[in-house]
């Protein structure tokens, strides 16, 4: 009997009718906006499980930079991050080098290479709204948050647009603070605030000298361990990319008017106006307006954002264009920064 003929099928032919799948960016992530009032934060979450943000992050450089000065600040749900490590690398990715957190305005625990806590308040506190290190000439382009841990209650970080900050601040008041820039003068050594030694991350006096000639700070020792010094910034700048200007400084926050009426008074019981911790006036040396800086706080309140902490969280923002804060909280909370 023949044995009917069975047509074997061509290997090759099959493997060439084969279609590569190639996965675009607009089906790896998504994204998606607070509310439509307002175009901060992005927020960016992948379609895909266990996909690791350091990875897809080397890949979308540009893409992540272009989004970051549209928006000021893109928040990274869901993405997979292990650890500490792999925040620091997503930082490196985007850019650059970490910076070591050096003259110092608050307290801060470093966690692992230039990543720290971030500023520790008591839980009590309010942070007022406010763009990193603006009290200095020094200050970082991109400051990046890592939720650990969120507070049982409250803790968000909140955030504005620091263009509609200027757009907003009344034209009478921008003017003034163009024209006179911010002086901040702060003393060290009263057990009040943060010690010399802690700010510049020395014991040495001749480097906090050296730093001080270098970065454009006065500087005078008031006896053996006191030290006051006094440094003139712009109040508004301009992007070094985007050419817009925002509102750039925090003289709304080192003002003694920042602290609590009982603190207030407390102090000016025990020391004089120049012996403050830190204080803010026209760059000129004139005292700023007790309605000037309310306008200001109102401002930033009008243009705060607040969301909710989910745990893995990362918060991306470019310094210049966003301000950030802090409210208050119950239970533990855990979020660290990284600045470069």
């Amino acid at each position: 009997m023949t044995q009917p003929k069975i047509n074997k099928p061509n290997i090759k032919k099959l493997a060439s009718r084969r279609k590569t799948i190639s996965i675009s960016q607009e089906q790896l992530t998504k994204l998606n906006l607070l509310n439509s009032e307002s175009s901060l934060p992005l927020i960016i979450t992948p379609n895909v499980e266990e996909l690791s943000l350091v990875n897809w992050a080397k890949s979308q450089k540009e893409f992540i930079e272009n989004k970051l000065l549209q928006h000021g600040g893109i928040l990274f749900r869901n993405f997979k991050v292990n650890d500490i490590s792999e925040f620091a690398d997503f930082i490196k990715t985007i850019a650059g080098d970490l910076l070591q957190y050096s003259y110092r305005s608050t307290p801060r625990t470093q966690v692992s290479g230039n990543i720290y806590t971030s500023t520790e308040y008591p839980a009590t506190q309010s942070i007022p709204l406010h763009n990193e290190m603006s009290y200095s000439r020094n200050y970082p382009q991109k400051i990046a948050f890592y939720c650990l841990q969120k507070a049982q209650q409250g803790g968000e970080t909140p955030i504005a647009d620091s263009r509609k900050v200027f757009q907003h601040v009344s034209n009478q008041t921008k003017d003034l603070f163009i024209q006179k820039k911010v002086m901040y003068v702060r003393n060290y050594g009263n057990n009040l605030d943060l010690t010399w030694q802690n700010v510049f991350q020395t014991t040495e006096k001749i480097e906090v000298e050296n730093y001080c000639n270098r970065a454009g700070i006065d500087f005078e020792w008031k006896d053996e361990d006191s030290l006051q010094t006094r440094q003139i910034c712009s109040a508004v700048v301009e992007h070094p990319q985007t050419g817009e200007a925002v509102w750039f400084n925090q003289a709304h926050l080192f003002h003694i008017s920042n602290l609590d009426s009982n603190v207030r008074e407390s102090l000016f019981k025990n020391y004089k106006e120049s012996e403050l911790p830190r204080n803010a006036y026209y760059g000129d040396g004139s005292p700023i307006e007790a309605a000037v800086l309310a306008e200001i706080r109102e401002v930033y309140q009008q243009e705060s954002i607040i969301f909710p902490w989910q745990e893995g969280d990362i918060l991306l923002l470019d310094n210049i264009l966003a301000a950030h804060g802090r409210k208050p909280f119950t239970g533990s909370r855990k979020v660290v920064v990284g600045m470069a």
